[in-house]
C-alpha cells in the first residue's frame, strides 16, 4: 500500500512539474509599450510545434485626429524556455506589415495639405521574460527591435526599439 501511495504522489508531482514547464495553448490580451507611437496593441499567442514554441500576433493602430492614421500587424515565432517555477524566458523572430496615412505639412497651400499613404514592411526580433500565474494570467516584459523598409524607397530606413509590458488571459 505504501508503494502505491508513493507511486501516486510521484505521478502527481511529475504531472504538476510537467505542466508548469509548458506554455498555454492560447493567450489573448494587451501588449503595452512605446511601439513607435502605437502604444497598446491587441496580442494573441498560439502554441505550435511542441511544448514550448508559439506564434504571437500583435495588432496596433493609432490615430491623431486629422494628422495621421496608422495600423500595424506583427507576427513572431517564439521559442520559450522555463527558468524556474512559473518564470519563462523567450526569444523569437518575425516581421509584419503596416500602413500609414498622414498629412505632409511640407506641402501646405491655403489650408489644404497633401496627404501620403504608404504601406511598409518590417523585420523584428524579440526577447523577454514572463511569469505564468496559478490563475490564467500571463505577465511579460519584452524588448522588440524592428527594422523597416517602405515600398517607395526599397531600403532599410527605420529602426525602432520597443520595450513593452504584456498582460494576457490564458485559455
Amino acid at each position: 500500500m505504501k508503494k502505491l501511495i508513493l507511486l501516486a504522489i510521484f505521478a502527481f508531482g511529475a504531472t504538476v512539474t510537467t505542466n508548469a514547464q509548458t506554455i498555454s495553448e492560447n493567450a489573448l490580451g494587451l501588449r503595452l509599450g512605446g511601439g513607435n507611437g502605437y502604444g497598446a496593441e491587441v496580442s494573441y499567442q498560439r502554441a505550435v510545434g511542441g511544448d514550448n514554441n508559439r506564434l504571437e500576433f500583435d495588432l496596433g493602430w493609432r490615430n491623431d485626429n486629422s494628422r495621421y492614421n496608422s495600423v500595424k500587424l506583427a507576427a513572431l515565432y517564439q521559442w520559450v524556455w522555463n527558468i524556474e517555477g512559473g518564470f519563462n524566458w523567450y526569444a523569437g523572430a518575425g516581421g509584419g506589415v503596416g500602413n500609414i496615412s498622414a498629412k505632409d505639412e511640407r506641402y501646405y497651400n491655403n489650408k489644404n495639405y497633401k496627404y501620403y499613404d504608404e504601406t511598409f514592411l518590417f523585420l523584428a526580433g524579440n526577447i523577454g521574460i514572463e511569469y505564468n500565474f496559478d490563475i490564467p494570467l500571463l505577465i511579460s516584459l519584452d524588448f522588440r527591435p524592428e527594422i523597416g523598409f517602405i515600398n517607395d524607397n526599397d531600403d532599410f530606413d527605420n529602426f525602432s526599439p520597443d520595450v513593452a509590458l504584456g498582460l494576457r488571459y490564458q485559455f
